[in-house]
């Protein structure tokens, strides 16, 4: 194809431009000094939590009152003292340790110590191993 007429380019100019600023690049701080230099008009809106910890939604006091007025004292139910009892002698009877009957039923020592002492929340799954391990019926002594 050399020599075939005059060579020509049809290429079209491009232009590359810059994006114009968005909402966050205008309200920077080198933005707004720019604009005052320049004598523009600039809105400064003060925020109702600006320079506080508080969350905008937090409403404390409907809180604080809730909790106030509550008088229903929570805590979670404690193992009763006869199945503590019925625990300790029938293990007693077996001539069993708490370590040992903590590995006959798959549970750590200190599960036992605390049904014994009466710190543990009762387990249903828990007391059904104890009384399969221990020959004897633990609940429905009351």
């Amino acid at each position: 194809m050399a020599g075939v007429g005059p060579l020509t380019q049809d290429w079209e100019p491009v232009v590359i431009r810059k994006k114009a600023p968005t909402a966050a690049a205008k309200k920077d701080e080198k933005a707004v000094n720019a604009a005052r230099r320049s004598g523009a008009e600039i809105e400064t809106v003060k925020k109702s939590n600006a320079g506080s910890n508080r969350a905008a939604s937090s409403s404390t006091t409907l809180n604080t009152r809730k909790l106030d007025e509550e008088t229903e004292n929570l805590h979670h139910d404690r193992v009763p003292t006869e199945l503590k009892k019925a625990i300790m002698q029938a293990r007693l009877d077996k001539k069993l340790t708490q370590a040992q009957l903590a590995q006959m039923i798959n549970e750590k020592p200190q599960v036992i110590q605390e049904y014994e002492s009466g710190k543990a929340i009762p387990n249903q799954q828990i007391i059904s191993k104890l009384e399969r391990a221990l020959g004897t019926k633990l609940r429905g002594k009351k």
